[in-house]
């Protein structure tokens, strides 16, 4: 039997569509999203939670006004600042038939986080995701619930739609 069938639920996803965003898209139904309480949060940014594997995945969107080359960079910026414990950070490139652009972030080693992305239309819309794990930044003992959680992340991207 392998690790993921022991302690994972089954992959059963809804949408989650917040009425005042801009956006939506698939979440797992062991998963809750919740507003983003920070001080410094915006509207429409969430926290995607998987309180079984004490895990959360930011979101944070902006509306672009001609800035996508500088959203980019800094989500580009923010991912590499873990190559302090990261041995790898691996890019691959996003392009839905939802029209969605950017980049997925895999990072490998003891970072802080382990995958993060952006997501785009080039135009109007951007969102930003890191997966962060309330737990000791250990890869080898995350492993296992980082692949599974990716997977939810992925979906999400894939289904992400942009509302207009």
């Amino acid at each position: 039997m392998v690790f993921s069938e022991l302690i994972c639920p089954k992959k059963k996803y809804t949408s989650y569509d917040d009425a005042t965003c801009p956006y939506r898209f698939d979440i797992p139904d062991y998963a809750i999203v919740l507003p983003d309480t920070n001080r410094f949060a915006e509207p429409c940014w969430k926290y995607v939670l998987y309180p079984k594997f004490r895990a959360q995945l930011y979101i944070t969107y902006k509306n672009l006004h001609n800035d996508l080359a500088a959203f980019a960079e800094d989500s580009r910026d923010l991912v590499y600042k873990h190559t302090i414990k990261a041995n790898a950070i691996d890019e691959t490139v996003i392009h839905t038939p939802n029209k969605v652009f950017g980049v997925m972030y895999d990072i490998g080693g003891n970072a802080a986080s382990n995958f993060q992305f952006y997501a785009t239309d080039s135009v109007r819309h951007f969102i930003r995701g890191s997966l962060y794990f309330n737990a000791a930044p250990e890869a080898d003992s995350l492993k296992p619930v980082v692949d599974f959680i990716k997977k939810d992340v992925k979906h999400l991207i894939q289904t992400l739609q942009w509302k207009n």
